[in-house]
């Protein structure tokens, strides 16, 4: 360790830049194509900033020069959801604009590998850095963010170890990108099947019936908040699905941020939900859909949709029929939000098709959504490992061999 380095960011930097005041990117500038804006929501990908983006011309990016930012770069919100960190993929887009959120810094690469840098800033080391100077005030935000930035302190390998370091990470977050875009894939081919042989060749003669028919139709619960003994961090106690869980799960639901206790499940009458079965956001975030993996629980936005032993139907219809569903057409009012409810839920009307087409549709699905499901358990296995690795790696408690 004797050949490690402190040093602050500043020193490792070529550059740092925030985005633009409020008043200088407004919705009106964006259009359709053009120079990407890089938002929250282009954060939430395991490495580069990625997603729906919104864009700006060519001039309006020129004028905005100092928030310009390119590939290679590390990018930060320091306002809203803080402590993001991404870096700029190479080979996408030229240049890149922050949004008023964000911030960015261009490495020296000749003393600091930028994926070493990535992998810093993702460990409990790192956000403890960045997240130091936090306002607690209104709006979380980080107190004089360039400032904060490049006053971070470091503690470094030599270069080549940098890479080495990186490289060991970089492998494990490359596999688990591999098997998340197989998923999409899969889920893509399994949608494709759905839409053409339920959508586009739907037989007229197919009955319809509401879902609380065929379905044993359940409401999660939420204890008081204000009585915290009833909520637990600890993976003992009983698994209990948010609306923000159902949205990073994927097609299982295998994590939650939170649990309930049996004390809480046992106090408020909350409904277990046996493995496998189909869920539903109907509130706040309507449509998000998901599967459960073991008995779980969830909150009052979310719908339950246990199969009784005639449910014409299987998971996977049921799975794609509910992300499908257009809930707009539910409402009488402006607001979604308000227009769905749990009674509306159970009178939706589902196809019912004939046993023949069920049946080949499961044995063609089936098999694929277990492959994803096998997928996501190898995707959590590889982000455990990665995740045991990463402090290890940042405090020189494991070493890796470079030349």
């Amino acid at each position: 360790m004797s050949e490690w380095k402190e040093c602050k960011l500043e020193d490792m930097a070529l550059s740092f830049a925030m985005g633009p005041f409020g008043s200088n990117i407004k919705a009106e500038n964006f259009i359709n194509s053009g120079v990407p804006v890089i938002r929250g929501k282009n954060f939430n990908f395991p490495k580069y900033v990625s997603g729906d983006f919104v864009y700006l011309s060519e001039e309006k990016a020129n004028e905005l020069k100092n928030s310009n930012c390119f590939p290679g770069d590390l990018v930060f919100t320091h306002r809203g959801t803080i402590g993001q960190v991404a870096l700029i993929p190479e080979g996408k887009f030229s240049r890149y604009v922050i949004s008023q959120s964000g911030m960015k810094v261009t490495v020296d690469e000749q003393k600091l590998s930028k994926d070493f840098l990535f992998y810093f800033f993702k460990s409990s080391l790192g956000q403890y850095e960045l997240l130091k100077n936090e306002s607690q005030v209104g709006v979380p935000s980080i107190s004089s963010p360039l400032s904060s930035l490049k006053a971070v302190d470091l503690h470094l390998p030599p270069l080549p170890e940098q890479k080495a370091i990186a490289e060991v990470l970089s492998s494990l977050d490359d596999k688990i990108d591999l098997l998340q875009r197989q998923n999409q894939t899969l889920e893509a081919l399994a949608e494709t099947l759905f839409r053409q042989w339920f959508i586009e060749e739907a037989q007229d003669d197919w009955e319809e019936k509401p879902l609380s028919e065929v379905t044993n139709i359940a409401i999660g619960r939420t204890p008081p908040r204000k009585q915290s003994q009833w909520f637990s961090v600890n993976n003992k106690d009983v698994k209990w699905i948010s609306i923000k869980d159902l949205g990073l799960s994927g097609v299982f639901v295998f994590d939650t941020a939170e649990f309930l206790t049996k004390e809480a499940v046992n106090t408020f009458n909350i409904p277990i939900i046996p493995k496998d079965t189909v869920l539903l956001s109907f509130k706040m975030t309507v449509g998000r859909v998901g599967i459960t993996t073991e008995n779980m629980l969830t909150n009052e936005a979310i719908a339950h949709f246990k199969f009784k032993k005639n449910t014409p139907f299987t998971k996977e219809y049921l799975y794609f029929y509910l992300k499908l569903f257009k809930y707009e057409l539910l409402g009488s009012t402006s607001s979604i939000v308000t227009s769905i409810n749990s009674t509306m839920i159970k009178d939706l009307k589902i196809t019912i098709p004939d046993t023949i087409t069920m049946k080949n549709f499961r044995e063609q699905t089936e098999v694929i959504f277990e492959k994803i499901k096998k997928n996501q358990v190898q995707i959590r296995t590889l982000e455990n490992l990665r995740d045991t690795l990463l402090p290890k790696l940042m405090s020189g408690e494991a070493r890796v061999q470079y030349d």
